[in-house]
């Protein structure tokens, strides 16, 4: 069995190593053609790549000439501008010259002329001289006699027409301002043409029924206090059928708490929590009602760009009425009205619009901050980077500080328009009348009073005392207790300026 394997495993030797020979070579076969196929490429590419460089070169050549060439071309056009540039300038040089010598020759028969001249002014001279002697001969008077007296005739005939004059001028000048501004401000409130009293703030809430008034009250009156406590507002339960009432001097504060009550009534379930609950979602919605509002104000009335808590002042204006005028829309007809009579007058329109906008937004916050609502709002307009000219709209349309532009008087005159036409506001011609007497009174019951006057829609009241028997002292401490007298006796919005007036005449006759 030995003796068979073994020529089995010689000739299975023998084959494995014919056919790692014959690999060997067919392997080295391969890579001898690969290598002449790849020498073959790289001599070909190299053949292309001199036949380019070839081209390049001939190219570049071409390219070499043709640039030399235009400059070439470029060098001689320069050079024959600047001959003729040259030639120009010996010209221009030339006729220079000529004018130079020409001008010469005027200066010397100027000065010839002049010599003549100056000889017949002294001859004239010397004849006037002889003229204004005989004259002062003749007529018995010098000179400055003769000048004096007939410039005094002058004068006066002068005087008499120029006062004649005045006098025409300006009453033409008084009707034609009158015309003027009866248009403009007719045109302006035609333009505007806003509606009457819109909306008011109601501080009445209606009941279903009288029972309604038991479970507003609660239990031993928790409901009452809680809702008081909570809103701010206080509540008042009358006699009155069918309705409570809801008083507090903000606004907004009112409106969250009528709001709050109709919800509550609606709902039925009235107890301190749901109050509570009640009254902090609608102050929620209230600040994006109020903030609504201000932007629309900003949109309708055309300005841009405010600050939000400017935004926010012109919202709470929503639910702030004056004598019954809404003052959001008191505002917008206001800045419709300035910049109308602006642009007539042809002031500043983008002043006068913001400053009537923004004029009343003091009465936003005049029951939180002490003063007067023209200036509380232009401190918060100035706090907000409101435009000084703006501002000073603001803080002078009731005269509390100088008025410094034709723009602030608009805004004035523009107020002034919107609250007093017909239909704008609710107060009777008794009541105003009853408020004026009441402040009259007042400071006519003090000693020493000799007569006063309520000025500024009852703003303002001006005291005339008896010298004497008020001295200075005794006027200062007058105008403390006339003011603590009103603060006391009267129910009115902001502030009123109590003037004292001490005035001595010393009279004598010359006999």
């Amino acid at each position: 069995m030995m003796g068979n394997i073994l020529p089995i495993l010689i000739t299975g030797v023998a084959s494995l190593l014919i056919g790692a020979i014959v690999g060997y070579f067919l392997r080295q076969y391969l890579v001898d053609s690969k290598i002449k196929s790849v020498e073959a490429t790289a001599k070909e590419i190299i053949e292309k790549a001199e036949s380019t460089r070839k081209e390049i070169e001939v190219q570049a050549k071409e390219e070499r000439l043709r640039l030399q060439d235009e400059a070439e071309r470029e060098i001689r056009r320069r050079q024959q501008r600047i001959t003729q540039q040259e030639e120009r300038l010996q010209k221009r040089q030339e006729s220079l010259d000529r004018r130079m010598e020409s001008i010469e020759k005027r200066e010397k028969s100027i000065n010839k002329r002049q010599s003549a001249l100056d000889r017949r002014a002294n001859e004239l001279k010397d004849l006037e001289s002889q003229r204004v002697k005989e004259l002062e001969r003749v007529s018995g008077m010098t000179q400055t006699e003769a000048k004096a007296e007939l410039l005094k005739a002058v004068e006066l005939d002068a005087r008499q027409d120029m006062a004649r004059v005045l006098r025409e001028v300006e009453a033409e000048t008084k009707a034609e301002a009158d015309r003027k501004a009866r248009e403009i401000v007719t045109l302006a409130i035609q333009r505007v043409a806003s509606d009457q009293v819109a909306e008011t703030t109601v501080s009445t809430v209606t009941l279903p029924n009288d029972d309604m008034k038991g479970r507003i009250i609660g239990r031993q009156g928790r409901n009452i206090r809680a809702f008081e406590v909570a809103s701010g507002v206080e509540v008042v339960v009358d006699d009155t059928p069918d309705a409570i009432i809801l008083t507090s001097f903000d606004p907004v504060r009112r409106e969250i708490a009528r709001q709050a009550m109709e919800i509550l009534i609606a709902d039925g379930r009235i107890h301190p929590a749901r109050i509570e609950k009640v009254l902090n979602k609608v102050s929620t919605e209230m600040e994006h009602t109020i903030k609504e509002a201000g932007e629309n104000a900003a949109f309708e009335a055309n300005v841009p760009g405010l600050h939000p808590n400017i935004i926010k002042l012109l919202g709470r204006l929503k639910y702030r009425t004056s004598y019954g005028q809404n003052q959001r829309l008191h505002a917008i007809e206001t800045a419709h009205l300035a910049a109308i009579i602006a642009s007539e007058l042809g002031a500043d329109v983008k002043v006068a619009r913001m400053g009537g906008l923004l004029h009343d937004i003091g009465k936003a916050i005049d029951h939180e901050v002490e003063g007067p609502h023209a200036l509380i709002g232009a401190e918060e307009a100035r706090k907000y980077g409101v435009p000084p000219k703006v501002v000073n709209c603001i803080a002078a349309h009731h005269h509390e500080v100088e008025q410094e532009s034709i723009e602030a008087v608009i805004v004035e005159a523009a107020d002034a328009i919107s609250g007093a036409r017909p239909g704008a506001r609710r107060e009777s011609l008794e009541n105003y009348v009853k408020r004026i007497k009441a402040l009259e009174e007042i400071a006519n019951s003090f000693k020493g009073v000799k007569e006063s006057f309520a000025i500024q829609a009852g703003r303002e009241i001006r005291i005339i005392v008896k010298p004497d028997e008020v001295d200075d002292y005794a006027a200062l401490t007058l105008s403390k207790d006339i003011a603590r007298q009103v603060e006391e006796d009267l129910q009115y919005p902001g502030q009123i300026k109590i003037t004292v007036i001490r005035e001595t005449r010393v009279v004598d006759y010359a006999k």
